[in-house]
């Protein structure tokens, strides 16, 4: 059977995508694209700051698109002048029907999620708060609706103990490279079967998070917190408040020794060698925090510049 030529474009941004851009150049794909975000001020100094992505397609002398707006004529213009017949997109804005549409193979997304669980912007994060044991990866065709397209492929992914959304994201960073690397390799060889979602009425959603939707509702369960602590850790992190004070917390785990008499949210500490905080069921010992206008530290090592009121 021969193999189809593949022209690709790719869109992504961060740096989530970079290992599939990588993968699909190291593989001698030819890509004769790439759309990224505008360069944005970053730091002190508001420097333009080019995307990730950016990044390592010119380090590969790769054209690099950067368009503000999807939709306009000039942009689309361009876009089809690289005469690409697939695009690959990772971590990306939504794209109107007029781009997704366009390649003569279509316009394949990774997601980091088994849909149809986690549609939406954080993926990764709700996974782990919610809990899940288990996550993935998945190659699906573009429509109209973000996260709805046929599926291609999934890989399953474990959620360990001791993951947060910062392992899982560079786990599935490498393991989206490798599902778009299949995925490829498939439409080159014309065999793709693409599946229609089958959402349930228990399907879970993914939306974006901002900073209200992080602050730790101590009224839960201790592994409801602790889970939904992890699940932002390291970013963009979850918060509470304690002594009139701000502090993001990036680590905890269950302990065993309490105090009944304490409500959700009370304090017990030595001010000294621990932190432990009561849950609705349970209490939480805080191993990694950072006050507002300090760095992030172990708890010991906060304890010693710093004294809970309790």
């Amino acid at each position: 059977m021969p193999t189809r030529e593949l022209r690709i474009v790719f869109m992504g941004t961060p740096d989530f995508a970079v290992p599939t851009l990588q993968t699909l150049v190291e593989n001698n794909y030819q890509v004769v694209a790439v759309v990224t975000a505008p360069d944005k001020p970053a730091g002190r100094g508001q420097k333009l700051q080019q995307s990730p992505v950016k990044e390592y397609a010119v380090s590969q002398q790769i054209p690099v698109l950067q368009p503000t707006n999807l939709k306009s004529e000039a942009f689309l213009d361009e876009l089809r002048s690289y005469q690409a017949n697939l695009q690959i997109i990772v971590a990306f804005r939504m794209l109107p029907e007029v781009v997704w549409a366009m390649p003569e193979y279509g316009s394949f997304n990774i997601h980091a999620s088994l849909l149809p669980q986690y549609r939406g912007a954080a993926p990764i994060n709700w996974a782990i708060i919610n809990g899940e044991q288990e996550t993935g990866v998945t190659s699906f065709f573009l429509k109209h609706e973000i996260d709805t397209g046929d599926l291609i492929f999934q890989e399953r992914v474990l959620v360990l103990e001791e993951d947060d959304f910062g392992t899982m994201y560079e786990k599935l960073k490498q393991e989206g490279a490798k599902l778009a690397l299949k995925t490829v390799q498939a439409i080159e060889q014309d065999q793709v079967h693409p599946q229609p979602q089958q959402p349930a009425a228990d399907t879970k959603h993914a939306p974006k998070i901002f900073k209200e939707t992080c602050q730790i509702n101590w009224n839960q369960p201790a592994e409801q917190v602790r889970n939904f602590i992890r699940g932002l850790s390291p970013y963009p992190a979850a918060w509470t408040r304690f002594n009139g004070k701000t502090f993001k917390i990036f680590r905890a785990e269950a302990v065993e020794a309490g105090a009944a008499d304490l409500e959700p949210g009370q304090l017990l500490t030595d001010n000294k060698t621990y932190l432990h905080v009561q849950t609705a069921a349970g209490t939480l010992a805080i191993l990694d925090l950072q006050m507002e206008g300090k760095k992030r530290m172990p708890v010991q090592d906060l304890l010693r510049g710093y004294t809970f009121n309790v």
